[in-house]
């Protein structure tokens, strides 16, 4: 599964390759300071528990549980009981692992479902009572932001700008990113120039479209809609002007592009260490979509890659990233199994080292 963590919430065991977060990292032990992120978005509940090293940090927990958080929001504007009791069950494990573990700093964010749904709040306020967490709403840009933090390791200094994708439950944000000066201290600065929120994520699409898009006619009506969406973009900032001019990274973040990666790997069991900052060519990319199209539902459920729990979203997210290749064609695809968690963890550590702290760990909330 397109994750970092496996299915259940267990941690992943320890494989050969380290995980990379801006410095080479390997999984480790409870020693030393640790920092706490959690991301509870429209479809996913994940956590994740690092410890600084180097510029970057080094894994020390994770869980990842699909609890369908947005389920039926788009039609009724709300929550629905059954989905904010999953919710809510895998924000009990979270805090449960918490509890287990001191952490100098905690962070917990949520997404589009608690940002769009009417009862957003009365929902975090329950989570608050039940678990003792305190998810924080944020926008669409400090989303956009989070995603731009993570990634940044993986630009280069030839680079002159970056078009940076999100495909999420509920919505997709696209940042697109100035990239000035030579990398310091083996980072690469980054400015957000603008950014779009658009309401239109893999759990959304897969509730409006449903079916239809199995289908050429279908896929391509979804690709269209969202392209439309992302040429309004373009002619504001000029995109496709400064891709001709080369230098411009695209990269996307989100399960649909590290699905893509997996397939174009022949990968047999989704392994991050082996997709997180990989560079495909743009046609192999393709290829990989095309192959995930012509699989149908039951082969997309049985795939080592997919899996039954997201055989309804992948080919929406794949429109999505089909629409972003029409309106902006760059020859290479890099890919980042990374996202708002990462982002939150290295803003903490990085306003630690600039004060000069790293003192004792605390309990997280405290």
């Amino acid at each position: 599964m397109p994750d970092d963590t496996a299915t259940l919430g267990l941690p992943e065991p320890p494989g050969p390759a380290p995980e990379r977060y801006g410095v080479p990292v390997a999984r480790c032990g409870g020693t030393g300071p640790a920092y706490a992120a959690l991301d509870l978005g429209t479809n996913n509940c994940r956590l994740l528990v690092g410890a600084p090293a180097g510029g970057g940090f080094r894994v020390v927990d994770s869980f990842s549980r699909i609890v369908r958080l947005g389920e039926g929001l788009a039609a009724t504007g709300r929550l629905s009981d059954a989905a904010m009791d999953r919710a809510v069950a895998a924000l009990a494990a979270c805090s449960e692992k918490l509890a287990r573990r001191p952490v100098r700093h905690f962070q917990a964010v949520a997404t589009e479902a608690c940002r769009r749904a009417g009862n957003g709040p009365a929902f975090l306020a329950r989570v608050e009572a039940e678990t003792g967490l305190r998810p924080r709403i944020i926008s669409a840009r400090e989303e956009a932001e989070l995603a731009m933090e993570s990634c940044s390791p993986l630009l280069e200094d030839q680079d002159r700008r970056a078009l940076l994708f999100d495909i999420g439950g509920g919505s997709t944000e696209i940042a697109w990113i100035r990239v000035p000066g030579a990398p310091r201290q083996g980072q690469v600065p980054a400015e957000l120039i603008g950014y779009v929120s658009m309401p239109l994520g893999v759990v959304t699409l897969a509730e409006r479209v449903g079916a239809s898009c199995f289908t050429q006619e279908g896929f391509a009506a979804v690709v269209e809609e969202v392209a439309e969406h992302l040429r309004r973009f373009d002619r504001v900032h000029c995109i496709g002007q400064e891709i001709r001019a080369g230098g411009v990274r695209l990269i996307g973040t989100s399960g649909t592009v590290t699905t893509l990666a997996g397939v174009a790997l022949a990968l047999p069991r989704y392994r991050r260490p082996l997709v997180d900052g990989r560079v495909l060519d743009i046609e192999v990319a393709d290829q990989a979509l095309g192959d995930l199209f012509a699989l149908g539902r039951a082969g997309l459920a049985a795939h080592p890659c997919v899996g039954p729990e997201r055989v309804d979203f992948v080919l929406p997210g794949c429109a999505v990233y089909a629409a972003i290749r029409r309106v902006w064609p760059v020859p290479t695809l890099t890919v980042a199994d990374r996202g708002l968690r990462e982002g939150m963890l290295l803003r903490m550590i990085r306003a630690d080292r600039l004060q000069g702290r790293y003192g004792s760990s605390r309990r997280y909330g405290l």
